[in-house]
């Protein structure tokens, strides 16, 4: 062989394998490519060919009332879906679910033609309706679990729960407001196909670890309860439009109910109107009329610009201020200061403000709480408005001294009036108690926060004794009254603005209460706002009789004993200056006339108190009726010597 022909072969077997190594690393880099920089990718884009992903909505933890009960669950439930490919007579099964579950037999047809490997039916469904499915035995239909948020209260707190949607998610109140919270990990249904898209295989993994979280919040469900029955009777006693009624311990912020009307159920919120949703105690404003009164003799008592045995001249119930003519209920003369708030004259507090001063005023009112958010952890809460000094003109400062031109919410109403009760610390209020978790340890704790002092307790005292004589026969509120145990506060009937002729209506009113119980070592503040009341629309008449039955119940409930509620106010008395209030006389009285070997006046005690007091003077005591002393006889003042027996008739108040 020639060494050309030899060159040539040689010159081949060198190309071929040149060509074979060019060709084995095309093929490692490929690979390479492939199966290192683009594993992720294309791993992916495998598995979602036989692998189809359903997320389902979290468990939510669970939220209690202070005692630990339900409020809010998340409990088992069925789903219903299909993979339409394996439906066999999808006509015939769309038919038979549709019997059992209520729908239309074309929108279940349509969703068994998706092209989709995977379609819900209906999730959700009553035990009823997923056993019926399952004894069918449908090709190609399934039932899987979920959760769903169920409320065994119904409407018990609705208002401050709020309620979660269809995929567990929070939409408003507490289950808005804390949804990060509640939402527990995150969970998905798992399919797994074949070539022919056949499904062979599920699972539920859990992406996360992390367990579920718990709320625990301030709100007794018993008070909850009676507050919204009470208020629930008192709207419909009244042709009312709408109420609230807030119940609130001065001493921490802790909300103990809050009851809204109109009610909902929120198992079943899409059956009401979103304006039944709204928590109006934080949402809505409205003027608070001579409820305001209370605020303005606490700023001008802590300035020193009145004493409440001022006299104050009312003009005989017609003012002329700033162009314009503010009118009283009654044609009053002369009042003292105290009177002017008890007796509610709108023209005496106008007189009060003007020794004030309206920047002090306006200073004071925002140092109680109103114009700002109080902080409550719920969604929605509005300011209100004071106008300020700048752009107030004299009219709009004399009708602030009543509380109109002016707009506030009941959450802020409330928690000026708790820094009154409480020697006067403006409190920031809270629904929340602790969050915890599974094992019950807390996680976070909600405790008692003082926001400023407004007041000192010298002035909150004379206050507080002033507001006590509101619920007495003089004062605008006997019906507030509470028999055996004291209560102060101050009423409020506010006309609305008609939104057509943006002026005052004389139809339409706001009727409010305020105020605490007992007033020495309060345990309670109720607030109580009936909406559009027909007929006799006053405050004292249509929201204090709420605040009677409320307090009432609940202090028994809290096991408030009155016989050391009485001890209490004698100390009390004893200890501080002369009381102001001039009603039903006080234990002290009592005592003052036995020492003089006279029968005392029983007269505005409750029957414990009367009891007691007779027995322990040697007397057959006698009682007729229920409620508080109103009549008694022998009558007081005569020798104990010659007295045997005394009969006392009681009458509930109001």
């Amino acid at each position: 062989m020639k060494v050309k022909e030899k060159r040539w072969i040689r010159f081949r077997i060198h190309l071929v394998g040149l060509c074979l190594f060019l060709g084995l690393g095309v093929v490692l880099a490929r690979a390479y490519q492939l199966q290192v920089i683009q594993k992720d990718r294309l791993g992916g884009i495998a598995r979602n060919g036989y692998i189809w992903n359903v997320k389902l909505p979290p468990e939510r933890g669970t939220i209690y009332d202070r005692e630990r009960h339900e409020l809010a669950v998340s409990i088992k439930v069925k789903s219903l879906y299909a993979h339409p490919k394996q439906v066999k007579g999808k006509d015939k099964t769309a038919r038979s679910l549709s019997k059992i579950l209520g729908l239309k037999r074309t929108d279940i047809r349509k969703r068994l033609n998706s092209s989709s490997p995977f379609v819900w039916i209906r999730r959700k469904i009553p035990p009823k309706q997923a056993k019926q499915v399952d004894q069918l035995k449908l090709p190609g239909v399934g039932l899987t679990t979920e959760t769903q948020r169920y409320y065994p209260g119904r409407d018990i707190a609705a208002h401050v729960i709020g309620f979660a949607g269809q995929d567990n998610q929070g939409l408003e109140g507490l289950e808005r407001k804390y949804d990060s919270v509640l939402r527990g990990p995150q969970h998905k249904l798992v399919l797994m196909r074949d070539a022919l898209g056949r499904v062979f295989s599920m699972s539920r993994p859990a992406e996360s670890d992390q367990g579920l979280r718990h709320l625990v919040l301030t709100i007794d469900k018993d008070i909850q309860y009676r507050a919204q029955a009470a208020l629930r009777a008192a709207v419909k006693k009244t042709g009312g439009k709408a109420g609230h009624c807030l119940v609130v311990d001065p001493r921490t912020g802790e909300i103990l109910a809050m009851a809204v009307v109109p009610e909902f159920n929120p198992n079943t919120f899409r059956k009401h109107k979103p304006y039944h949703w709204r928590n109006r105690i934080v949402t809505d404003c409205f003027e608070p009329g001579s409820t305001i009164k209370a605020f303005l003799l606490s700023a001008a008592l802590e300035e020193s610009a009145i004493s409440l045995d001022d006299a104050v001249n009312c003009e005989g119930g017609r003012y002329a201020i700033g162009g314009s003519i503010v009118h009283d209920t009654h044609d009053y003369d002369v009042l003292s200061a105290a009177e002017v708030v008890v007796k509610s004259s709108n023209i005496g507090a106008i007189k009060i403000g003007c020794k004030l001063g309206y920047g002090r005023f306006y200073d004071y009112l925002a140092s109680f709480g109103f114009g700002s958010a109080t902080g409550i952890d719920l969604p929605g809460e509005r300011k209100g408005f004071i106008r300020p000094p700048k752009k107030a003109r004299l009219i709009d400062q004399a009708t602030h001294y009543f509380g109109q031109g002016m707009t506030v919410t009941s959450l802020q109403l409330a928690m000026a009036m708790a820094a009154i009760a409480n020697g006067g610390k403006l409190m920031r209020p809270y629904v929340v108690k602790s969050i915890v978790d599974s094992s019950g340890n807390v996680l976070h704790e909600g405790r008692p926060k003082v926001v400023r002092r407004v007041i000192s307790s010298q002035t909150s005292h004379e206050v507080a004794h002033t507001l006590q004589r509101v619920t007495e026969e003089e004062g605008t509120a006997p019906k507030a009254a509470i028999a055996g145990f004291s209560a102060a506060g101050k009423t409020g009937t506010a006309q609305k603005v008609d939104p057509k002729t943006r002026a005052y209506s004389k139809s339409k009113y706001v009727a409010a209460f305020v105020g605490f119980t007992p007033v020495v070592n309060p345990r309670l503040v109720i607030l109580v706002v009936v909406d559009e009341p027909k007929g006799v629309a006053y405050g004292g008449v249509v929201a204090a009789p709420v605040f009677s039955e409320v307090g009432r119940w609940c202090l028994t409930h809290m096991r408030v004993n009155p016989q050391s509620l009485m001890a209490a106010k004698e100390m009390e008395v004893t200890s501080t200056a002369p009381a102001v209030a001039s009603g039903p006389p006080a234990a002290t009285d009592v005592r003052a006339e036995t020492k003089k070997g006279s029968l005392p006046d029983f007269r505005g005690l409750g029957m414990r108190e009367v009891l007691a007091r007779g027995r322990s003077l040697g007397l057959d005591v006698v009682l007729v009726g229920t409620g508080l002393a109103v009549k008694q006889h022998p009558r007081p003042g005569g020798p104990l010597q010659r007295i045997g027996k005394v009969e006392v008739t009681f009458r509930p108040p109001g």
